[in-house]
């Protein structure tokens, strides 16, 4: 199922650029996007009670790769579906086949990143991550979105360097006790973590921190974030806000583990509040005073990072718990939230909120399913995000956090006013479009909405058990006192 995985975009990468077709490259990446989703669900039923299925010095097939995995799978197919649609309004058909291309090439970089199991390799995965996005970001080529590229690649490489400097140092601190060359696998790190040095762990996972929350679009490190999701195409979009984040987050929840383990947990996870905190009061102002569409719903994606981040901060069987969960919600939501602005900017033509007026009478499916999706993305009920940030606030109560709780709290109650502000503006308030012209929205860019809100409603009402169980498995994992006494 692994290699299913990754040859599937692959193959389709090949093909595509050898037929040269935009119509078969759509097929193709289709194709390859449904055979992932379905060896990803293989995968996750693969792993049961928490020990990785597979493991050897590369790659790791355990419940946090594999439900991360499913994450980036379920994206990339959502989004492969919604491009034959969107991509098709550009009138770029010679060029659409290097678009798929490159689509698939970043679906596969952020399905293996999860999986890699050494820590250079690993940030190696990461990095190509960059470099396949950024040319998606720049795909339309007009001047903000080439900008957007340039920033893109400028802030997260200067971010993803002081990763590899965090990573360079905690290999250097292994060789105090483990000799000059040894396999960097996770497990090793976690093991050898009793043993380093508490002031070179505690410099070096604050540079991967830093590094990697730069790539997850935690704040102050963001600022790439809303140029790159607001001037890509909006399968761009999708995937870098439901995927690539998720993905980047796997790092620093991987050497969270080893700094637990090396017991400078306070130090660790009071960083990982810190940011999260700081990414909700960032969301928070800019959300209330968004003026664009694909902008208001990138500085969304800082908020539930910051939501995710902390979760993994408080730990423990529900922290972890919500916060995958969180992940999983945050990824089909929006997915769905780009794929309604992406459509409606199309039919508008504009990238601004005033310009988009009485969506429900223009396009009463798309409306209806848009708005439903800004509901659930602000933590409503019966949705299920709020189950999820329900759950992280639980973890967070139980570890006597009630500063923390009650700044979260607060901070997505403005949300939730600031972002439905602005559909009351888009769904209620008269006016006319910039243009006077309103296009036609495909069908294809619809689908895809109905099938990553409807999930969501289930999993709002009805939390599976098996997903629970998954969840407690995985916390069991990264459990660092276990981890340790069993070094010992």
């Amino acid at each position: 199922m692994a290699l299913a995985l990754v040859l599937a975009p692959a193959a389709a990468i090949i093909l595509i650029l050898l037929i040269r077709r935009a119509r078969a490259a759509e097929a193709l990446n289709l194709v390859a996007s449904a055979i992932a989703l379905i060896a990803s669900f293989a995968l996750l039923a693969s792993v049961g009670d928490g020990d990785a299925a597979f493991e050897n010095s590369y790659v790791i097939i355990d419940g946090l790769a594999t439900w991360m995995i499913l994450c980036a799978a379920i994206v990339y197919f959502l989004a492969s579906i919604y491009a034959i649609g969107y991509m098709r309004l550009l009138d770029q058909e010679d060029r659409l086949h290097r678009f798929y291309a490159m689509f698939a090439g970043f679906a596969l970089s952020t399905l293996v990143g999860p999986m890699m199991n050494n820590a250079g390799i690993y940030w190696i995965a990461i990095e190509l991550t960059t470099l396949i996005s950024t040319f998606l970001v720049a795909f339309e080529r007009e001047a903000s979105s080439i900008e957007a590229a340039w920033k893109y690649i400028i802030v997260v490489s200067a971010g993803i360097s002081l990763a590899l400097l965090g990573t360079v140092l905690f290999y250097w601190s292994g060789t105090f006790a483990l000799g000059p060359t040894y396999d960097m696998t996770w497990k090793t790190l976690q093991e050898v973590a009793p043993r380093l040095s508490p002031a070179l762990v505690s410099l070096s996972f604050l540079l991967v921190l830093i590094g990697y929350g730069t790539k997850v679009g935690l704040a102050p490190m963001h600022t790439w974030l809303p140029d790159a999701h607001s001037e890509g195409p909006a399968p761009v979009s999708a995937l870098l806000s439901g995927a690539l984040l998720n993905t980047a987050m796997v790092g620093i929840v991987r050497y969270l583990v080893v700094a637990d383990a090396a017991g400078i947990s306070g130090l660790a996870r009071g960083a990982l509040l810190a940011l999260g905190a700081f990414s909700l009061f960032v969301a928070a102002l800019f959300i209330v005073r968004q003026t664009g569409v694909k902008r208001l719903m990138a500085y969304s994606s800082v908020e539930h990072m910051g939501v995710i981040a902390l979760g993994f901060g408080f730990g423990g069987p529900l922290g972890i718990a919500g916060a995958l969960y969180h992940m999983l919600n945050h990824s089909l939501n929006k997915s769905a939230m780009f794929f309604g602005a992406g459509a409606l900017m199309r039919a508008y033509q504009t990238k601004r909120i005033r310009g988009i007026r009485r969506v429900m009478r223009q396009f009463p499916a798309l409306g209806a399913l848009w708005l439903a999706g800004a509901v659930a993305i602000t933590g409503a009920p019966p949705f299920a995000l709020f189950l999820s940030e329900l759950t992280i606030i639980r973890a967070g109560l139980s570890g006597s956090q009630f500063f923390l709780i009650g700044l979260m709290a607060v901070l997505l109650i403005i949300i939730f006013i600031g972002f439905l502000n602005h559909f009351r503006t888009m769904y209620f308030e008269s006016g006319k479009s910039e243009t006077g012209e309103i296009g036609p929205v495909s069908l294809w860019c619809v689908a895809p909405m109905w099938l990553a809100l409807a999930p969501l409603l289930v999993m709002g009402l009805w939390w599976p058990q098996v997903l629970w169980e998954h969840f407690q498995s995985v916390a069991h994992a990264l459990d660092a006192t276990r981890i340790a006494e069993a070094a010992r």
